[in-house]
C-alpha cells in the first residue's frame, strides 16, 4: 500500500500552511548562488499545490515572502520578486485549469507595482474557482497583521460601531488578513528550523506543527503525505481530555 493510500480522507486537515524553508542552503549545497534555490522550489510549490488538490484538502498557505526578508542583499530581493512575476504569469493558467482559487494576504502594498498587478490580476482570473485556495504570504508580517486588527477595532469601538466590551475572539478573527479562512489545522516547517518565525501566531494556537529536516526544494507529494500520515496519528484534544474526547463532550 502506498503512503497516499493511507491517508484517511475522512481526517483530512482542512487547511495546511507552510514555511517554505532551506532554498539557499539547498542551493549552496549543490554549489550555486541563493537564487538557483529559490527557482527550484517552484518545483516544490506545484507538487504541494497538486497533491492537496487531489486529496480534496481546502485551503493552502504557504509564507512565500515576510516583511523581514525585504532586509536581505538588494539583488537577492530584486531576484526574488521578478521570479514572483514570472511564476504568476506561468502558473495562472494551470491554476485555472485546477480548479485552483489564488488568494494572497500581507501589505501587498509594499510589492513593485509589476508583482502587485500581475498578482492581482491573477487573483481576479481564478477567483471563481471552487478548489483549493492557494494564499501566498507576501510582505508578510504576523505582528503586524495583529497591530493592524487592533487598530482597525480600535478605530470601530472611537467610531461607536462597538463597544470594548463586545470585543471577542471573534472579532479580532474578522479583522485578520486571513478572515474568512478556517485556521491551520496543519504546519509544516521544512529544513530543520524549529521557528514559526512571525507566522500567524493569532492562527497557529491549536495547530498541529511538523517539522522537517528536508530542504523545501526536496519538499514532494510524498513529504506531504508524511506530513498528513503524522498529522492524522495524532490527538487534537484543544484542551480537552482523552476521555471527553472519547465520550463525544
Amino acid at each position: 500500500m502506498s503512503l497516499k493510500e493511507t491517508i484517511i480522507k475522512e481526517r483530512l486537515p482542512k487547511h495546511i500552511a507552510i514555511i517554505m524553508d532551506g532554498n539557499g542552503r539547498w542551493a549552496k549545497q549543490q554549489g550555486n548562488a541563493r537564487i538557483f534555490g529559490h527557482k527550484s522550489a517552484l518545483k516544490a510549490v506545484r507538487e504541494v499545490c497538486e497533491g492537496c488538490a487531489e486529496l480534496g484538502v481546502g485551503y493552502l498557505t504557504l509564507y512565500a515572502f515576510s516583511t523581514e526578508n525585504w532586509n536581505r542583499p538588494k539583488m537577492e530581493v530584486m531576484a526574488l520578486m521578478d521570479l514572483l512575476v514570472s511564476a504568476i504569469n506561468t502558473e495562472t493558467d494551470t491554476l485555472i485549469k485546477n480548479n485552483i482559487r489564488l488568494n494572497a494576504i500581507g501589505r501587498l502594498t509594499d510589492l513593485p507595482e509589476k508583482v502587485r498587478t500581475n498578482l492581482l490580476e491573477a487573483i481576479d482570473k481564478t477567483r471563481n474557482n471552487t478548489g483549493l485556495t492557494l494564499t501566498l504570504a507576501l510582505s508578510y508580517s504576523s505582528k503586524v497583521e495583529i497591530v493592524e486588527a487592533v487598530r482597525k477595532i480600535a478605530l470601530d469601538v472611537e467610531a461607536g460601531k462597538m463597544s470594548a466590551d463586545s470585543i471577542d475572539g471573534d472579532t479580532v478573527n474578522r479583522s485578520l488578513y486571513t478572515n474568512g479562512m478556517p485556521d491551520p489545522d496543519l504546519l509544516i516547517r521544512t529544513s530543520g528550523e524549529y521557528r514559526i518565525s512571525n507566522f500567524m501566531l493569532w492562527q497557529l494556537a491549536y495547530s498541529e506543527l511538523y517539522f522537517t529536516p528536508t530542504f523545501w526544494p526536496d519538499f514532494d507529494k510524498e513529504e506531504l503525505y508524511k506530513a498528513i500520515v503524522d498529522y492524522q496519528q495524532r490527538e487534537r484534544r484543544f484542551g480537552k481530555t482523552s476521555e471527553q474526547l472519547c465520550d463525544g463532550i
